[in-house]
């Protein structure tokens, strides 16, 4: 806070000013992801302080490097019809098998698997 005022005093002139103090007291860690690093605040002091429709945040602690994670591929799922499976393999003449592999490389999609399955 700032010398020569007391909490109350200060809190009693910023709301005159229209500033709105909030202490959060349930703050338990605070992250500030950066292009290549993010800052880990545990266990900080975070005052919120409103003022015309703005919140600023002001975070108070001692921080430390970390580095991000690169995000990990989602598998998403492909369902495949057993028509598709059938059409695949009497266009191209391949098995079962080897139709349901080029449709699931192809995202389902039938003309990328046939033509893959055609060598095109």
């Amino acid at each position: 806070m700032l010398p020569g005022f007391s909490p109350r005093e200060l809190k009693r002139l910023m709301k005159r000013m229209g500033i709105e103090l909030e202490e959060l007291q349930d703050a338990e860690r605070v992250e500030i992801h950066l292009k290549n690093k993010k800052l880990v605040i545990e266990k900080p002091q975070v005052v919120a302080m409103h003022s015309r429709g703005e919140t600023i945040y002001q975070i108070i602690g001692k921080a430390r490097e970390e580095p991000i994670e690169s995000p990990q591929k989602e598998t998403v799922e492909i369902e495949i019809s057993e028509e598709d499976i059938e059409f695949v393999a009497s266009q191209t003449g391949v098995s079962r098998e080897e139709a349901r592999k080029a449709l699931v490389e192809a995202g389902g999609d039938i003309a990328e698997a046939i033509l893959k399955l055609q060598g095109g």
